[in-house]
Formats: structure tokens, sequence, C-alpha cells
């Protein structure tokens, strides 16, 4: 049974839709960051973009390598398209012939089709399709057509030959068998990948039109088993009954020899002297996608014919005493349902590209930027004294004053009165509070006139601030520098037993660390001829995780060493 077979299909799709979508799992997320800012990995970021990774170049076919190495150089804003999958799939469905006589659906012994498909991207939107169909469709009167002056046997209902044993005025019933193979070349649009809140979308909808070939054959169930016409008389014609009940009334009194040949208008015969006719058609449909190999589709197509002779007859029932005449042409429905495969080829390749939302690699460049051209971050800094104004308690510091972490002038002695104002450096506790000018209210000991170099050599290293210097794309000092170096230098004549530690980032690369080297060298080089303190105060590092065009410096830890001059890593690198 026909119709049983077109269930149990739609079963086994649904089933194996399952069974397929069960074997894609979703990766996990990756975690957001690891405290130094969002770094994110090539692997990670495939799974962000989950279609591929645009800065990979092998998903690029060779004539488009000139526009990603453009890309990646930042002469071109736009990535190129990348190399894409064939769609093949098979189908199943319904298949019926519009026209004067009923047409009979699959469940009613109706007709049925096939088809093979092949299909091709050649954008987000745009993409074209080759489909055979194979199909079989069945029309069966509801009425009688009688004869009355001019005998129906000569359009075809009986053959001719038999006609002589037809009463004039007996009562036909048309019964018809058009067997098709229809070879389309479609033009397929959809819009539905685009999507501006999601990622990606599971649903495609689509519509499209074709232009091909419709060749076909159609024969007649016009004689019994003894090659008779059918008495159709027999048939009680019963205008209140209902249309199901008279079909399956002649059913039961027709076999399925289909016997006759139907006349035929076409001159270009094909395939088995099937009639061949130029078939325009249009369609639309909705795919489903399982996991990026597998989807499925419900699709309706519509073929118009440019005859009206396909079921054998031009002819509608008879009216009065003059044949009926129908003119308006015949056409084809198809409606049906398939299983498409992507075609995987080449090393890389991705999904058809009406799968895949172009606004993917966009987004996610916003949000988790690997190609883009970022500024180097610039934070004000009003006073100069190399802490920036967010952090800055003291924002009006004069030009050349050391400063503290905080950026507040030094203080050594605490008594509220920083040193560049302080006429008496040292204040012993007990002689606070001070004057204006940071001088206490008793007599100074012998210790207090000692020199504050002096003093301070068996004090922490606590008054040398962290900070941060910022190189822009050179090994250049540039002023923002030469502030947060001159007070680091007045924090290293404050603490002259302290040593100062120079971190350079940048690593992964040859370039990166000799970079990293050369802005490091260049601090030390600067503090030595610049502020004149000595090399052997400060202790070189390089290579460190991070952006290649920052340097950290900070007080080295009790009893930490290290040397003060390391050669080039890389000199062959300038």
């Amino acid at each position: 049974m026909l119709h049983n077979k077109f269930i149990i299909f739609i079963c086994f799709l649904l089933l194996t839709s399952g069974v397929i979508s069960a074997q894609e799992s979703a990766p996990q997320a990756p975690a957001q960051g690891n405290g130094q800012g969002l770094q994110w990995s090539n692997r990670d970021m495939t799974y962000r973009g989950k279609n591929y990774d645009v800065l990979d170049s092998t998903y690029y076919p060779k004539k488009r390598i000139k526009q990603f190495r453009q890309y990646m150089n930042h002469q071109n804003p736009f990535p190129p398209k990348p190399r894409n999958q064939w769609e093949a799939g098979i189908g199943f469905g319904l298949n019926n012939l519009i026209s004067q006589i009923p047409t009979l659906m699959l469940w009613q012994k109706g007709g049925a089709g096939l088809h093979l498909q092949v299909r091709k991207s050649w954008g987000y939107i745009f993409s074209t399709r080759l489909q055979y169909m194979y199909g079989v469709a069945k029309n069966l009167d509801r009425q009688p057509t009688v004869s009355y002056d001019a005998p129906y046997t000569q359009f075809g209902y009986v053959p001719v030959q038999y006609a002589s044993s037809a009463a004039a005025a007996t009562p036909i019933y048309r019964a018809t068998r058009t067997e098709s193979s229809q070879l389309n070349l479609d033009m397929m649009f959809n819009a539905y990948n685009i999507n501006f809140h999601r990622e990606r979308n599971s649903f495609a909808f689509y519509g499209f039109f074709g232009i091909g070939g419709f060749a076909y054959k159609t024969r007649i169930n016009a004689l019994d088993g003894d090659y008779n016409p059918y008495d159709f008389s027999k048939i009680v014609n019963n205008p209140n009954a209902k249309a199901n009940t008279i079909r399956k009334e002649l059913q039961s009194h027709m076999d399925k020899s289909y016997e006759t040949a139907a006349d035929a208008v076409g001159s270009h015969t094909i395939l088995d002297h099937k009639t061949l006719d130029f078939a325009p058609s249009f369609g639309a449909g909705v795919q489903y996608r399982i996991n990026k190999k597998y989807n499925v589709h419900l699709e309706e197509r519509y073929t118009f014919l440019s005859d009206n002779y396909v079921e054998g007859t031009q002819f509608g029932p008879m009216l009065g005493n003059a044949a009926g005449s129908y003119n308006k042409n015949d056409a084809m429905n198809y409606l049906n349902i398939g299983i498409n495969y992507n075609i995987p080829y080449k090393k890389h390749s991705v999904e058809p590209l009406y799968w895949i939302n172009p606004l993917d690699h966009a987004y996610n460049e916003l949000s988790y930027p690997r190609h883009m051209i970022l500024p180097n971050p610039v934070l004000p800094d009003e006073d100069g004294d190399g802490i920036t104004d967010q952090f800055d308690k003291c924002p009006h510091t004069p030009a050349g004053v050391a400063v503290d972490s905080h950026g507040c002038p030094l203080d050594t002695d605490g008594d509220g009165v920083p040193d560049y104002k302080d006429k008496q450096l040292i204040t012993p506790t007990e002689c606070q509070p001070v004057d204006a000018d940071g001088v206490g209210h008793c007599p100074c000991p012998e210790d207090c006139k000692k020199d504050l170099t002096e003093h301070n050599s068996s004090r922490k290293c606590g008054g040398i601030s962290d900070n941060t210097l910022l190189f822009k794309d050179n090994s250049n000092i540039n002023p923002t520098m030469e502030a947060q170096l001159a007070t680091l230098a007045s924090q290293m004549r404050a603490y002259p037993d302290c040593k100062v530690v120079i971190v350079g980032s940048g690593s992964g690369s040859k370039p990166k660390e000799q970079h990293s080297w050369e802005h490091v060298n260049a601090v030390i080089e600067y503090m030595s001829e610049k502020h004149n303190i000595s090399r052997d105060r400060f202790i070189f590092q390089y290579g460190h995780e991070g952006d290649e065009n920052i340097v950290n410096y900070r007080s080295a830890n009790v009893d930490e060493s290290g040397a003060d001059t390391v050669p080039p890593p890389h000199p062959e690198i300038h």
C-alpha cells in the first residue's frame, strides 16, 4: 500500500533525525577569562563562533587567499567567503496532477513520487539546486461524462476500436494514470539565517522558482479483464452521494490495468515515448537542521505545464449537446519530505552558507576581539606624576615632586608636611606636631641632623611605589614615562639600599621576546644616563606573559637578586 509506505518513510526520517541529533552534543562554554582580562584561545574562539575560525586560512580557496591576507593586514575590512559544502538529498512525497479529472491522493490509492537532488550555496541567501523527480499521478471522475451527439471515445476515454460496443449514451467515468519524469534547475533564496539576536536558527525557510523539462506518458483504465469497455450503467449515479463513496464504488468495479494509451498532442518524445513539455515551477519549504551534516525538509512544488492534455483529454464533462471544452492548462503538485546530507570535501569546509549567520564573526569580534586593532589605553594623569587620575589621591602635585603609590608627595617623617616643603626632613615623633615648614617644637637630637640618605638606609623599601610603563610601538621613552621615571628616581634616592625589579611583558614568539628585552633595557639605560641611578640597583627581567608594550616595575623583595644586564635573546630581530 503506497500510503502505508509513505507513513513508514516519514517515521523513518523522524527516527533518523533523533538518532543523528543525539550524536551532536553541545560543548561546554569556555571560562570567562583568567583574571587578567578576557584571554581567549583560538580553540575557544572556534567554539564561540561555532561555524569556523575566520582567521584560519585553510578555509579559503586559493583564489581568495589574497583577500584573506589583505584582511589580516587590515587592508580590507571584509574577510573572504569560506569554502562551503554541497548538499545532496533524497525524498518521497505526494504527486498529484491538477486537471479536469479529479486527482486521487496517496491514501486513496493515488499517486506518489520520489526525488534526488543536489544543491550548492553561492552566498548566504542564494543557492541553486538540480532536482530529478519521478512520479505517478492518478485521476478518477466523480461524476459521469455522458456522450450524446459526439461519442467521447474519439477523445481517448474508450479506445476507438471498442466504441461500437459502447452505447451512445453510456456514462463514462474516466480513470487515468500519468507517469512522469521531471528535471528542474531551481534558484533558491532564504534569509532566515541572518539573525541579530542569536548565533543560528535550527529552521530555515526558503522559496524557489525553477525551469526544467517535464516528460509524461498517460494511460487509461477503460477496459475490463476481457478487454470490453466498462459498463458504468451499473454504477448508481446518486447526486447526493459523497465523492469518497462514489470513488470507492468505482474502484471496486475497475481493475488496475490502465491498459490503453491516451491521446497525446506533443510532438517531442523522450524516455520510453514520453511527451516532453517545458515546465516552469515555483515552491517553498522549510528545513530543520539536525546537526552539521544532516537536515530534513518539507517542501511543496507547483509545476505549470504548457498544455491541457496531460491526463489524456482537454475536455471536461458534457454539457447539454456540446462538448464541454476546458482550455485551462494542467499542472502538477508535489508535496514531499526528504533528508539531506552535507558533502564534506577538502580538509576544511563549512556547512552550506544558508545555515551560517553572516553576523557571527562580527558579533564575536566585538565581544572577544582577536583581529581588531585596539588603541593603546591612554589613562589621564593631569599632574604627570605617574599615577593616573583615577587612583591619584593628590591630583595637583607640582611637577618633579616624588610621590608615593597614591600620587601624594613623599613625607618621610610622617609629620604632615611633604618632603619638598619640609625644612626638617626627619622630625622625631616626640617633637611633633610641626609648623608649616615641617620644623618640630623640641631640640633636634644629633641623630636627626644626619644625612637623610644615611637615615633611610635602615628603612624598608615601602616608599618605592609599583607602576606600569606603556611603550608606543617602539623602544623610546615618551613624555608620560619620563614623569613616571623621575618619580621613581626620587624614590630610589630616598631609599639608596633598595633595588627595583624591571619586568617586561611579551612572550610566545621571538619578536615579542626581543621587544620585551629592548623595552626593559631602554628603561634601565634611561635611569642610569638621565638620573645617574647605578645599573646594579636594577634587576633585569623580560619575556613575561602579557602585552609586549608594557613594562612594570616594583621594589625588590628582601634578599631578591638578579642580573642588571642580560644579553638580547634574538639580536637578529630589529
